[in-house]
């Protein structure tokens, strides 16, 4: 087996005052070693204009300190959703997402797994994922960013909660090679896996990679949960506060399946609290 590489430990960082003072700055201030940001409003439709000089300064800025880079996707985005308007909408905030995420030298771009709303059009939110995304997928050039799926916590409808359900996720687009995943652990526990019990962390990354391969994960949201196990509820805690607790976190840092594979914070936005959250993330990582 191949020596463990660290896992960077990073933090979704406000861009109230742009990517560099503002993104980049709190990265610095908190110490994280890696970013996810949101390039346009996280719940509207609304697509800014760019500016091409400090994206490439903030590109250049980040990869000068070896600091990766994720976007994440406006909640918003459902490629399933029975409602003409909110898929075009949803398409063109993927596409927008990939074109802000390669001018700024993002990995990757997250993109929720999406749901059907109605139990009824399962199988039609299927057919409009793979039409959506598979056009996308291919536009995608070797050196571009990622798509990575998240599964979400579980509830109305989800297209892809549960581990068991990435293979099918996964076929459905042709295991697409620009293709990733993305895990979050407070998902995880709302859609119904045990990752707090003792090697339940563990277990449930075994699963993962039986399910999707060494080679898809791309990325994991560390959050605790506030609410209970399968409650399907998607309310993130900070580390050790809510139902999940610490030791699983040490064990998520263990697993072959996330060596070197970056893991993000997704919590408080506050100075103080991403310092605190950060430097207990990297002393569980240390053993």
């Amino acid at each position: 087996m191949p020596p463990r590489r660290p896992s960077p430990i990073g933090v979704h960082a406000p861009v109230a005052g742009g990517l560099i003072h503002g993104a980049l700055g709190h990265c610095r201030d908190v110490g994280a070693e890696a970013l996810q940001v949101f390039v346009s409003n996280p719940r509207g439709w609304a697509r800014p204009p760019a500016d091409p000089r400090v994206d490439g300064e903030f590109r250049e800025l980040c990869a000068a300190a070896r600091i990766p880079v994720f976007v994440h996707a406006p909640y918003l985005v459902n490629l399933g959703s029975p409602t003409p308007t909110t898929l075009e909408n949803s398409v063109l905030a993927v596409r927008y997402t990939l074109a802000r995420a390669a001018a700024i030298g993002a990995r990757g771009i997250v993109v929720h797994a999406g749901s059907a709303v109605s139990s009824s059009g399962r199988d039609l939110a299927a057919k409009q994922v793979r039409e959506a995304l598979l056009p996308i997928l291919d536009e995608i050039p070797e050196d571009g960013p990622l798509l990575l799926i998240e599964p979400t916590a579980g509830g109305g409808q989800s297209l892809a909660s549960r581990i068991e359900d990435l293979p099918a996720y996964l076929e459905n687009v042709e295991a697409h090679p620009r293709l990733g995943i993305c895990i979050d652990t407070c998902h995880l526990f709302a859609a119904g896996h045990d990752i707090a019990s003792p090697g339940g962390m563990r277990a449930t990354l075994n699963a993962l990679i039986r399910a999707i391969g060494r080679r898809r994960l791309k990325l994991v949201h560390a959050n605790d949960a506030k609410a209970e196990l399968g409650s399907q509820r998607d309310a993130h805690e900070r580390i050790g506060r809510g139902r999940i607790g610490v030791e699983p976190f040490r064990e998520l840092f263990r697993h072959p399946a996330t060596s070197g594979i970056p893991i993000v914070l997704e919590t408080s936005g506050k100075v103080a609290e991403n310092r605190e959250d950060v430097a207990l993330l990297k002393k569980l990582r240390e053993g």
